[in-house]
This record gives structure tokens, sequence and C-alpha cells, in this order.
């Protein structure tokens, strides 16, 4: 990865926004969060361990948020009356540091990307070079990260996906040090054109995997109406490229009461689908329900261990 001189900018304003950084914690401190603006119109909050631990793999991953949701509610609180719903709908935080718990043997370092229109299809549509903007902030911000074996992995829910897929539009291959994708309930923008660069990167990269989350909302009705169109949502998209893998994979499937999960033999990609009888809206629940959790540990030894993909929350206890 290359950094320009604009990255040293943004390391000092990184080690500026750290003596404002506030801690979570009950008894020894475990993480610390600073945030500051980037780009003019983004908004990076880093969540990391209170000591990075020098000899050991750092994993970070980013976050993209979803349309129209803040970082704080992305993080997720204890609810308490009067508070925003969305507080309760995915806590990030909180699955971070259930990780955090099972994990040892890495740092996990979870930043959350946020920009000012609340939407990352409208902040593309309002910056036609986002093809070099979203790599810079991605290179950048790993480099403010110490550590000599840095890992990185993409995530985001809903419209966070729109980013993914910004970042892969701006390269011809996937960047090696790119180890994990996840999309929860995000892959409304996938098309053929990104197949290539995904089977390139699964074949030629060590270690890479691939995660896909999504629920039936080809049939979900919200006040008796459609959520999106036949082709339009993350059930059609998600299937369409599983059909397109499905050249050079071999898929098992496995049903589980209401979900559907599609995985090649070595667990390098996993497709996990909802089925929806009942015609709901369960975009929400796919984070909730330890989801964030399961796109970090899925296909890992740690898989389903202390928690299990929709059901009760793992991290109760964890919520700040």
């Amino acid at each position: 990865m290359m950094y320009t001189n604009v990255t040293i900018l943004y390391r000092l304003i990184f080690l500026l926004s750290v003596q404002a950084v506030y801690c979570f914690c009950s008894g020894q401190p475990s993480s610390s969060v600073s945030s500051f603006l980037m780009s003019d119109s983004v908004r990076v909050t880093i969540d990391q361990p209170a000591a990075l631990k020098k000899n050991k793999e750092t994993v970070i991953v980013f976050f993209a948020l979803p349309n129209g949701n803040s970082t704080e509610q992305t993080m997720g609180k204890k609810m308490q009356p009067g508070d925003d719903w969305h507080f309760d709908i995915q806590h990030i935080k909180a699955q971070t540091r259930f990780i955090r718990q099972q994990w040892s043997k890495r740092n996990l370092v979870v930043i959350y990307l946020e920009n000012n229109l609340k939407s990352w299809p409208a902040w593309k549509h309002r910056h036609p070079d986002f093809q070099q903007l979203i790599p810079h902030i991605i290179d950048s911000l790993t480099s403010l990260i110490t550590g000599k074996k840095k890992s990185v992995y993409l995530s985001g829910h809903s419209g966070g996906g729109s980013f993914i897929f910004g970042f892969l539009a701006s390269y011809d291959r996937i960047p090696p040090y790119i180890k994990r994708i996840s999309f929860l309930d995000s892959d409304y923008g996938y098309d053929s054109s990104y197949y290539p660069k995904f089977r390139q990167w699964l074949k030629e990269v060590k270690g890479a995997a691939l995660n896909v989350f999504a629920y039936n909302d080809s049939v979900a009705l919200y006040s008796g109406k459609p959520v999106v169109s036949a082709t339009g949502g993350t059930w059609y998209r998600s299937h369409l490229l599983m059909n397109h893998l499905s050249a050079d994979y071999s898929f098992g499937k496995i049903r589980e009461d209401s979900l559907v999960v599609y995985k090649t033999t070595n667990r390098q990609v996993q497709f996990f689908f909802k089925t929806n009888p009942e015609r709901k809206i369960f975009h929400t629940q796919q984070v909730e329900l330890n989801g964030f959790i399961h796109s970090i540990l899925a296909g890992t030894k740690l898989d389903s261990k202390k928690y299990k993909y929709y059901e009760v929350r793992a991290y109760t206890g964890l919520i700040e």
C-alpha cells in the first residue's frame, strides 16, 4: 500500500484526537474510541483495544454504516425511556467486545465510517471521484493503526454495502491485504462485473473469505406493499452471486429452522439465507442477532462457540 503526505496530516489529526479519547469500561479500560472528520464529509470513529499487543496480528474491520444511522446508533447502548429505537438494532460495539473476549490471539480494531449524507449510495453520487477517495480512506486509516502484521476486513450493513462495492470498483484486482468481505444484508449493488474480482481474490489470496447474509426481501411487505422489487433486493442479488460462484465452487446446503446456509467445504465462502414465509422485514435482525459476530468468526475455530447466529443475543451483558 502506498501513502501520500496527506496521510501524515491525518496521522497528526488522529494523534490530536486521542487527547479527547473516551473509554468504555467496567473496571479496567477495555477499549478506546476516537473520532475525527476526513475528506470533509466522512466521519471516522476508531474503536481499538486500550493496549494493542505488538506481537499479535491486528485485524482492522471497516464497518460502513447503514443508511440513516449515526455512529452512536450503530454502536448501540442500553436503552432508556424515550431513546431512539435505532440504538437497539445493531450493537456493533457490544458485539465487538464479545469477539475480543473470544479472540485472544488477535487485536481487533473496528473503524466506523459515516458520511454527512448518512447514505453511501448518495455520497458516491455526490462524489464522482469516489474510486479515488474510498481507497485513500482505507489505506490512510490502515496506516494509522500500529502493528507489523495487519489484515483488513470490509463489512457493512444495508447501504454500507455500497461503500464496499465502491472500493471493489476502484481496483482491477482486490488487494491481497483484504482478507475478509462480509455483506450484512447489503449487497444490493452486486452485478456480474464484480464476479471476476471475487473469483480471482478467493482463488489467489491466502485466507480470503466471503460471507453474505440476506433474507427473502423479495416477498417482504410494509403496509401491504413490497419493500423491494423482485430483483432489487439482497435475496436476489445474493443468489445471483452464489450462482456465479457455483461455476467454480461446490456448495453444501444446511437447513436450520428458518435459516438455509450454503458453504464451501473449506468454509471460505458462506451464504446465510433467512426464509420469510410470513413476508416480514428482517433487515436489522440479521445484524442484531449476533450477525456482526458471525461475520467475523464464521469459518474459524470459534465459529458458533458461545453464540449462535440468528438466535438470542450473546452480547447482552456487554452493552454499555
